[in-house]
């Protein structure tokens, strides 16, 4: 029989899918500076990347991710971690190149995003590109009890052939989010591959959202809203299990984490229209290059170190040092300390 998901469209859903057509509007109408725009798609790229593969069990913090997508080089970190974190954010880039495009879903490609996922990870076990051969299982981390046992590997190509065939259907009455939610759903219920299975959904349902103009800019890190509780995304994978395959209860969770993504985007947008004005008015006290920079950073992070100003600014530390002084003359921005444990100096804007 070809795949034909079951579910219904809950007030619940329905009431999220507004809220998120509200936010794809704002975004859309709203004009912010392109380098903003690209740190904020950065941020996310990273928050992205280290949520995602963070979920599979990578031990890196967030400051470690950080550090290593931006290209540098972290003593006592496990390199599988390192390279599973460094290809994640390759797989996103990958599926960048499809933004709003209605090239068709095909099996080569989600090969292509799975070899892309594990190359050069943990000697290679999950067989980038291909398609198990044998059995796998679902198992919990914690117990070592079996949670699911996917179909045996001789069904995979069939299964995954009737999927990319309802994926590339013209389902005009089906909203895009809603495909890519239940295309997450399916694919970790197919478990085509070895290792990396959840890894791929979660990029394959992205990967639905960008060629459909649910890009959002870029800016969401859906892994994020997993990421922070996940027994709740593990029993919302479970509970299609638990109730015939209905997907309805799993949807509900899946645009709910989209739509509080989303809250989080306009936020931030509203932050940064109110700040550039703020920016306007900063910029007429008389500021240099370096110092344009850094509150530009300040507007969007929030707050900035000695040692942050050096690398945005690309000056050493005593004119750094310098240029916060006279910041803080100029009544721009004052020192805090991060963190009772951290007493590092930081600098917000007044």
């Amino acid at each position: 029989m070809p795949f034909n998901p079951k579910f219904i469209i809950t007030p619940k859903i329905n009431k999220a899918l507004v809220e998120i057509e509200r936010v794809r509007g704002f975004l859309d109408a709203i004009k912010l500076k392109e380098e903003w725009i690209a740190d904020m798609q950065n941020n996310a790229l990273i928050l992205e990347s280290h949520h995602s593969t963070h979920i599979e069990g990578t031990a890196l913090n967030i400051e470690q991710a950080k550090n290593i997508l931006e290209g540098k080089k972290i003593k006592g970190v496990n390199r599988d971690d390192e390279k599973e974190l460094l290809n994640y954010k390759k797989a996103m880039e990958f599926i960048s190149k499809y933004l709003g495009k209605e090239d068709p879903i095909t099996n080569g490609l989600i090969r292509e995003l799975h070899k892309i996922l594990v190359k050069g990870v943990r000697d290679e076990k999950a067989d980038p590109g291909n398609y198990r051969k044998i059995q796998n299982y679902v198992v919990n981390s914690r117990t070592r009890e079996v949670i699911y046992a996917p179909p045996p590997p001789l069904e995979v190509p069939h299964l995954m052939r009737e999927f990319v065939d309802w994926i590339n259907k013209k389902t005009e009455d089906l909203s895009p989010i809603l495909v890519a939610g239940i295309v997450q759903f399916h694919f970790v219920h197919i478990h085509p591959f070895i290792d990396g299975n959840g890894r791929s959904a979660r990029l394959l349902s992205t990967l639905i959202l960008y060629k459909t103009g649910y890009d959002f800019k870029r800016l969401f890190t859906i892994s994020e809203f997993y990421d922070k509780d996940r027994p709740s995304y593990y029993k919302a994978i479970q509970s299609v299990r638990k109730n015939n395959m209905n997907m309805a209860a799993w949807l509900e969770y899946f645009v709910d984490g989209l739509r509080s993504q989303m809250k989080e985007i306009q936020q931030k947008g509203k932050h940064l229209i109110s700040q550039d004005v703020s920016l306007q008015k900063i910029k007429k006290i008389g500021l240099n290059k370096r110092q344009e920079k850094a509150v530009k950073r300040l507007i969007i992070k929030g707050t900035i170190s000695v040692n942050e100003y050096q690398s945005v600014a690309s000056c050493i530390r005593r004119t750094a040092q310098r240029d916060l002084e006279e910041l803080i003359e100029k009544n721009v921005i004052k020192v805090v300390s991060k963190s009772a444990t951290d007493p590092t100096k930081h600098y917000i804007l007044l």
